[in-house]
């Protein structure tokens, strides 16, 4: 997923044709293809307590999945590995 902010995101199909679902916060919404179901973008979650705590900076744009964006060669871009709670750069 690629961080777009809310200014820079044009949405061809109207939100009221995608399936939504929102996670157990319900802080966080993923919209889906009704057709193919593939998740081309979501909504992030409102930062916890604890992110909040320490320090980081709240987003309240898009997340967006970059295998559904045309001319993008996934080999080219950077990794965030994650694994829970943990984020793990590549060196």
């Amino acid at each position: 997923m690629f961080r777009v902010p809310e200014s820079a995101m044009r949405i061809l199909t109207p939100l009221s044709e995608m399936t939504c679902y929102q996670w157990g916060s319900g802080t966080a919404t993923d919209y889906f293809c009704p057709v193919c179901g593939i998740l081309p973008f979501r909504r992030p979650s409102k930062l916890t307590a604890t992110e909040v705590e320490k320090g980081v900076e709240p987003f309240s744009g898009w997340a967006v999945n970059v295998r559904c964006l045309k001319g993008v060669d996934l080999k080219t871009l950077p990794v965030a590995w994650i694994e829970g709670s943990k984020i793990q750069l590549p060196n």
